[in-house]
């Protein structure tokens, strides 16, 4: 055990820790009597019952941690309503909102390595906790010691009726029965996450042909961090390019969502995410603003003025997105890392949902991914980002790459930088690049 490992920081939105280190029983109870306390002075002039929902994802020893924290909420009398198995993040958030609970808490370390868990918050409102809420709470750490009581029941009955809810939700935003009736194959990559057969089990039932791989729990997720990004996508590529006109993939606790198009390619989210606004704005006919973090594509930037949608940018993490979903009419939000938001949803990321969306999108274009890019394209414009190599010392140090492949790039020859195989074009991209910014060829 590391010296530190007593040491409670917490980050954007909860706390994470390696297992058996720094996240032990010990701590989660430390952390759970915190978050009671913030629970119980936020609502003390209510004088009424406190209520909480708790899940958890599948990693090693989530559900007992996760029972471990519900009995520290039930021990400073918070009505508890816990999942009695690993759920998607989303859908804690949510019950969240639908049971009008105070809070929530999802066991998870979301796309972190196999060897880490964590402790997000769920905010009243049904999205991730604001950097005040989790300053309040780390700040309320040891205040008192922790109070353990045995859970005696778990709200059964009202979890599975909004689930059911949930799920119809996630049915009613998309064109199900199209989805179901499209003749086309889809691949799901679960990466041994919280997203399991989900997507598999709403799209049953028609001519599609869905298929779910690494669907099962695997507490080490297969060798891989359950990150949707193209070093981790090998297997869902594969069986793209074998059976598939399509494919997605979701992180560990099914928030965030990766896709594939019919190549067997990784797409990159400054592709996935002008496609799906320029579903929702033109196709679905929706109107609203539209979130950029610095990061994103200018292509998004280019197709909310084309619709003159309202665009907002902000700083890189999705609590800036979630906060102005708040405040403002928000169609769409979206960070870099695969996090999208969207309207008439809960003001959260949604990978399940997202995961729809982008097939949505893909069928009602009548057309395939790499079709719909080039399209985008030829409107907009292609979007590039250039970045320095310090491994390159020679000429050209700097490695200029398209999002869509790594065909065009100027390629980092050191041994360690062999990241983000493109297997068509044998392409290397340096792991260490230290600066980027974007240019935009017509």
């Amino acid at each position: 055990m590391s010296a530190d490992s007593g040491v409670i920081k917490f980050g954007t939105d909860g706390w994470r820790a390696v297992i058996a280190d720094g996240f032990t029983f010990a701590n989660l109870e430390r952390v759970a009597q915190a978050y009671a306390e913030y629970l119980m002075g936020r609502n003390k002039p209510e004088n009424r019952q406190i209520r909480a929902v708790i899940g958890y994802d599948r990693r090693f020893l989530s559900d007992q941690f996760a029972l471990r924290a519900a009995e520290v909420l039930y021990g400073n009398n918070v009505r508890v309503s816990l999942f009695r198995e690993p759920v998607p993040t989303p859908l804690v958030s949510w019950a969240v909102k639908e049971l009008r609970a105070d809070g929530g808490v999802v066991i998870t370390a979301s796309h972190n390595p196999p060897h880490f868990n964590g402790f997000k918050i769920k905010a009243h409102w049904g999205g991730s906790a604001s950097g005040e809420i989790t300053a309040v709470v780390e700040s309320l750490l040891d205040y008192r010691a922790p109070q353990v009581r045995h859970l005696d029941s778990h709200n059964d009955a009202e979890l599975a009726a909004v689930e059911t809810n949930y799920r119809s939700q996630l049915c009613s935003y998309v064109d199900i029965a199209r989805l179901k009736s499209a003749a086309h194959s889809v691949v799901v990559d679960a990466m041994h996450g919280s997203a399991g057969d989900w997507i598999e089990r709403l799209l049953t039932g028609g001519a599609l042909h869905i298929e779910t791989i690494r669907g099962a729990r695997d507490a080490l997720f297969g060798g891989v961090n359950p990150e949707p990004i193209d070093s981790n996508l090998e297997p869902l590529k594969k069986r793209v390019t074998e059976t598939g006109s399509a494919g997605s993939g979701h992180d560990g606790d099914a928030d965030r969502v990766g896709a594939v198009n019919e190549l067997g390619e990784t797409m990159t989210m400054h592709e996935v995410v002008p496609l799906m606004l320029l579903h929702l704005a033109e196709r679905r006919g929706m109107r609203g603003g539209v979130v950029r973090t610095i990061s994103q594509s200018v292509l998004t930037k280019r197709i909310a003025a084309d619709f003159n949608l309202p665009l907002y940018e902000t700083p890189i993490g999705f609590k800036y997105i979630a906060d102005l979903m708040l405040r403002e009419d928000i169609l769409i939000g979206a960070e870099e890392s695969g996090g999208i938001g969207v309207k008439g949803h809960i003001p959260e990321r949604d990978g399940l949902l997202n995961s729809l969306l982008f097939l949505e999108a893909v069928i009602s274009a009548g057309r395939t991914p790499s079709e719909m890019v080039r399209e985008m394209h030829r409107r907009y414009g292609e979007f590039y980002w250039t970045a320095r190599c310090p491994h390159r010392r020679r000429a050209r140090p700097r490695i200029r790459v398209h999002t869509g492949s790594f065909a065009s790039a100027r390629i980092c020859d050191a041994q360690s930088c062999r990241r983000g195989h493109d297997g068509r074009h044998q392409a290397f991209v340096c792991r260490r690049i230290v600066a980027a910014v974007s240019s935009v060829r017509h």
